[in-house]
């Protein structure tokens, strides 16, 4: 399958990238549209560098707590039928009502980051008026654009090593409704003058999203996450180096690119489990409960899936990984517990 249309090939500056340390880029208006795990750690990063930062929640308490952060905040619940003809009412009249706040961070923004899933039956909730978006975004002041999507657009490749070139092969509608998002996106920006990037993510974990967070609050795995259980290999990816590698990306112009972003190891989830499970015995001991549900390690159907190559993040954007593999990572996360941590509110991840 060709690359979506607006894929082009790098300037020689990208190539070079990782002859050095990547460029902080100058403090802009960031607009994050989706201001969930990873949106929020990188807005957090960038309101310390001296960004301004605006970004969209789902709901009025998300709201209170990112403005709390420092951001400029409003509330777009894509699955929310009145939201989602609200925002294109926006849209359609752009060019009257200035005042209104979702309207000016779209025009006034000069990075934006989009975070938002695809919805079944409908697909990305801002590509569906396509003209009228190409136009308020050729109207305002954007220089950067980064679209998060997934590595799961690449399918089963039989434990294949895989790369950006690699034939995608999406089989579940929602990874179809991904991909269909990624090409929208490309062509969207297609005739704008701003560098555009396509980031595919593998597993997200971090800080109260890992599996020690898993551990720790001795949770049973949920149905989806058991139904990944017959991996061979999973990708994954450190939120914090998920930050880097947007970081990096601003410093790159007019590269319409896609990247993978995962880390060297596409360990099995089980490895993971057993551990974070010795981890969090050898330093809270009687911390975990014999509840505690791990992934199986026996009789388990092996589904070689693939392994997702990352060469492309290190040698065009610089990207020297923090959390080259999943042991580092979740040792760092470990190491930021304080015994006194409560972990009520922790979450279950890969």
């Amino acid at each position: 399958m060709a690359l979506p249309r607006g894929v082009r090939s790098p300037k020689p500056m990208a190539a070079a990238a990782a002859s050095a340390s990547p460029p902080q880029p100058r403090p802009g208006h960031m607009l994050v549209l989706g201001t969930g795990f990873v949106g929020r750690y990188v807005s957090q990063r960038l309101l310390a560098q001296g960004w301004r930062v605006s970004g969209t929640c789902t709901s009025s308490a998300k709201k209170t707590e990112l403005e709390m952060l420092g951001m400029d905040a409003s509330v777009f619940d894509a699955t929310s039928s009145r939201c989602f003809f609200f925002f294109f009412f926006l849209l359609f009249l752009f060019f009257v009502p200035l005042s209104l706040t979702n309207l000016r961070s779209l025009q006034d923004a000069t990075h934006l980051l989009i975070s938002i899933p695809p919805i079944p039956g409908i697909g990305d909730p801002l590509l569906s008026s396509h003209s009228n978006l190409q136009t308020t975004l050729s109207n305002s002041n954007l220089q950067w654009l980064c679209y998060l999507s997934s590595t799961s657009v690449y399918g089963d490749c039989g434990g294949a090593w895989v790369d950006e070139d690699h034939t995608v092969n999406p089989k579940t509608e929602s990874v179809k409704l991904r991909y269909a998002a990624e090409k929208g996106w490309l062509n969207v920006i297609d005739d704008l003058d701003l560098s555009a990037f396509i980031f595919r993510l593998g597993g997200i974990y971090g800080p109260g999203r890992s599996a020690v967070d898993t551990i720790a609050k001795s949770k049973s795995l949920s149905r989806r996450q058991k139904s990944r259980e017959s991996k061979q290999y999973t990708a994954r990816i450190h939120v914090a180096d998920i930050c880097q590698a947007i970081l990096a990306s601003m410093s790159i112009r007019s590269a319409r690119r896609i990247y993978n972003v995962v880390d060297d190891d596409p360990a099995p989830r089980s490895e993971v489990f057993a551990f974070a499970r010795s981890l969090v015995e050898r330093k809270h001991p009687g911390l975990i409960m014999d509840s505690v549900v791990l992934p199986a390690t026996q009789d388990r159907i092996v589904a070689a899936e693939k392994r997702v190559s990352n060469a492309r993040l290190k040698e065009e954007l610089g990207v020297k990984l923090l959390h080259p593999t999943y042991k580092s990572g979740l040792q760092s996360i470990l190491d930021s517990w304080s015994v006194e941590s409560s972990f009520s509110n922790r979450n279950v991840d890969v």
